[in-house]
């Protein structure tokens, strides 16, 4: 990774449960204290998801922990907050949703020169099978790791 770009949380739940295509950087609109919160790791993108309505693209469910110092203003912890993309972008996502089977998952949340990004990108469903072949493919290549570390000692 760049050395601008410092992770803050990732979606590991849609990688297993979803095929995710089409990756793209988005901006969030944020209010009040919940920039801070984000720079404190407080975000949890697991069960949100995003949304297309009337040209705006929202994510929806995302967990943004309250910040303990803030004393005035304290947002809703999983409101709506718009994304913000090119028209042409959000086009080609709706364009996309609509076709049997996609939808749009956020799976990461960083920050990149100073400023709040998250990465959606286009989901598929997996089935069963497909997730238990990933786990057999992710074991062993865990196995070929560990034996080669074995032999290097």
């Amino acid at each position: 990774m760049n050395s601008e770009i410092r992770l803050i949380a990732s979606n590991k739940k849609a990688f297993h449960n979803y095929f995710i295509s089409d990756l793209t950087e988005a901006g969030i609109v944020l209010e009040g204290s919940e920039v801070k919160s984000l720079r404190k790791n407080g975000i949890s993108l697991g069960e949100s998801y995003v949304f297309v309505k009337n040209g705006e693209v929202f994510l929806k469910n995302a967990y943004i922990k309250l910040y303990e110092c803030s004393s005035a203003f304290k947002p809703d912890e999983r409101r709506d907050r718009k994304l913000l993309l090119h028209k042409s972008e959000i086009e080609k996502l709706e364009k996309k949703v609509k076709e049997k089977g996609f939808s749009i998952m956020a799976t990461k949340a960083y920050l990149s020169k100073g400023k709040v990004k998250i990465e959606i990108g286009l989901a598929k469903g997996k089935q069963l099978f497909d997730k238990r072949e990933a786990l057999k493919e992710k074991a062993v290549s865990r196995e070929i790791d560990r034996i080669s570390k074995a032999r290097g000692r």
